[in-house]
């Protein structure tokens, strides 16, 4: 079967150095060698994260880190921020969790801003919230740090980020920030294959999730901590994944984290030049744009130029790259382009010389 080259939202492409390292033969995840994996890892994720913390390794989606702080850290109620249809998924999932759940809904396309926040927990109902950082639905990235900021005034209320399509492209520091949760997925802007999620959470998070009775096994942020004092995990974890993960990060440092987001920064940039110079817009507000993809307006608000999506998505493919045609209920009225992970500005011109063509055929 040809390969069709990803240039969706996520997954996204995996070297072959990352698969190489995929494969590398098992060892016993309670034995010497892994323990030496992932403290090797320790202090290289603790730097990416700018954080004194321990950083977790979890065997699951990010959607299982998710709702593991949903059940660690609400006892009384959960701010669900919404701007997108992932963020607007986790007031239904604290719903089914048994929490009693708000949203604060923006319209999708526009970030979440801090002054909303503030007056939701000046009420002091809440003891949570949750925000994801870069909303891939509509492209949209809130500012995490105006919003960090608010944890002076509410150091009681947990501060739970999602950056599941951020972490790694932008700079993300973790203590500096003072929030109580920070989370990805490892199959965005890290480049690794689905399976595999990193996670920090604070001092303040650790001593809530332990007053917390039923905060369940699988993602109790307490065994997460106890197991990676002794660079273990509560459970049977992908060993592969976490192989991959370890020449990932030998990678990221390589590279060197600010050749990385300066990296991320121009091929995000490419790809709006190509959007103007078609005549389309950003859905979102560009100064709240992601950095990881460019979700294009194609009719959902005025403005800009309109194409068939689907016809659009169609040629991409038939020249061996997948791009995304939108998601939800702007499926088709946007469509989304990742530039996220390993991609350089040499592999976005090949791309961009292949949308120029699928353009000039509509």
């Amino acid at each position: 079967m040809a390969h069709v080259k990803l240039h969706i939202p996520g997954p996204v492409e995996v070297s072959p150095k990352t698969f190489e390292a995929l494969c590398r033969p098992m060892i016993g995840h309670r034995g010497q060698g892994f323990k030496d994996l992932y403290a090797k890892l320790q202090p290289q994720l603790q730097t990416l994260l700018s954080t004194k913390q321990l950083v977790y390794l979890s065997t699951s989606s990010a959607w299982g880190v998710m709702e593991g702080a949903i059940r660690n850290l609400v006892a009384k109620k959960v701010l669900n921020c919404m701007c997108g249809a992932f963020s607007d998924k986790w007031l239904d999932v604290s719903k089914r969790c048994g929490k009693d759940a708000e949203g604060l809904q923006v319209p999708w396309g526009s970030p979440i801003r801090a002054e909303q926040i503030d007056a939701k927990l000046a009420t002091g109902q809440f003891d949570a919230l949750t925000l994801i950082h870069n909303e891939t639905s509509t492209g949209t990235m809130s500012p995490l740090a105006e919003i960090a900021a608010l944890k002076a005034k509410y150091p009681d209320v947990m501060f739970i980020v999602d950056a599941v399509s951020s972490m790694t492209a932008v700079p993300l520091n973790f203590d500096a920030l003072g929030i109580d949760v920070l989370l990805a997925g490892t199959q965005k802007a890290f480049a690794l294959p689905p399976g595999l999620s990193v996670f920090v959470a604070s001092p303040a998070a650790l001593a809530k999730a332990a007053t917390i009775a039923d905060r369940g096994y699988y993602f109790d942020f307490v065994e997460f901590e106890k197991n990676a004092k002794d660079s273990m995990t509560p459970s049977t974890p992908s060993v592969s994944h976490i192989y991959a993960l370890a020449s990932k990060v030998d990678d990221f440092f390589a590279e060197g984290l600010e050749a990385r987001y300066a990296r991320h920064h121009q091929t995000n940039q490419m790809l709006r030049d190509w959007g103007t110079k078609h005549g389309f817009t950003l859905f979102p507000e560009a100064e709240f744009g992601s950095k990881t993809l460019c979700c294009f307006n194609n009719g959902a608000k005025p403005g800009g130029r309109v194409v068939d999506a689907a016809k659009l998505q169609k040629l991409m493919k038939d020249q061996g790259i997948l791009i995304d045609g939108g998601y939800g209920k702007i499926k088709g009225t946007t469509f989304r382009i990742s530039n996220m992970g390993d991609e350089t500005p040499a592999t976005m011109q090949v791309l961009i010389v292949a949308l120029d063509k699928a353009m000039a055929q509509l």
